[in-house]
């Protein structure tokens, strides 16, 4: 494992980077509405990445071809914008990414199309605070594990399980570095409280836990893509990129 330490000018671009990504996905927030098929998300994203002179992360990547990840109701990541209609109810993650000046920045969110059900606000609600959890832990000469381990308590104090096939990354020059950010602490990873690289300043991680109602179990479509829960639960994703201070870490991807 290699990982990549920042300098404080290079923290400074990937700060810009965030902006323009928390910016795009403010402007998302806004005009998702009942009766918008999923496209016209893309094309806003597409728009407003540009002007704010950045360049879409996603479009392109190993593949994926559209601008903006659009994931709606039981799936959990990696939707592709296309024909859908979204109704009254649904809730949809919008994952985002740009490039600035060769530095990216990552984040996502998960908003409900128009009034949504009690049982929805309450996974969106948890799925947002167990970032924030995760986030609270990443603190210098901690350990990785202990972010996965916040992560983790939380959404499972709240009874939500977590999705444990994907998991949030590094990010500098390239969207996925070194260390992988598991989100549980599963033997799979060999993470836990105390565990793994120890978080030192200059770090930059993108966190992104993904909850949610039923089983932790995915499946992928026939579109190579689509990442869904196997049980057709509602499954929410929030995602911030930070970096590593000499105290609280610093959310980068925000207004």
């Amino acid at each position: 494992m290699s990982i990549i330490i920042k300098s404080d000018q290079e923290i400074a671009v990937m700060r810009e980077a965030g902006r323009i990504v928390a910016n795009v996905l403010d402007v998302l927030r806004s005009r998702v509405k009942p009766g918008m098929c999923t496209r016209e998300l893309d094309v806003i994203a597409a728009e407003e990445v540009e002007k704010l002179g950045g360049k879409p992360s996603f479009k392109g990547y190993r593949g994926y071809p559209a601008t903006v990840c659009v994931s709606v109701n039981d799936e959990i990541v990696h939707g592709i914008p296309g024909e859908r209609v979204l109704n009254e109810g649904d809730i949809v993650s919008l994952d985002f990414g740009t490039i600035y000046q060769g530095f990216q920045g990552d984040a996502a969110i998960t908003v409900g199309v128009g009034r949504i059900s009690p049982e929805a606000e309450r996974l969106l609600e948890a799925t947002e605070g167990a970032l924030r959890a995760g986030i609270a832990a990443a603190r210098p000469k901690a350990r990785l594990g202990d972010i996965s381990a916040a992560i983790e308590d939380y959404a499972e104090s709240r009874r939500y399980s977590v999705v444990r096939e994907y998991t949030g990354h590094g990010i500098g020059q390239d969207m996925h570095e070194d260390p992988q950010v598991p989100n549980c602490t599963v033997t799979t990873f060999g993470v836990g409280p105390g565990t793994g690289p120890e978080l030192v300043k200059g770090m930059t991680l993108a966190l992104e836990p993904m909850l949610n109602i039923g089983g932790w179990a995915t499946k992928r479509d026939n579109d190579g893509w689509t990442v869904r829960t196997r049980d057709g639960s509602l499954s929410a994703h929030f995602e911030d990129t930070i970096a590593i201070t000499d105290g609280e870490p610093e959310v980068l991807t925000k207004l």
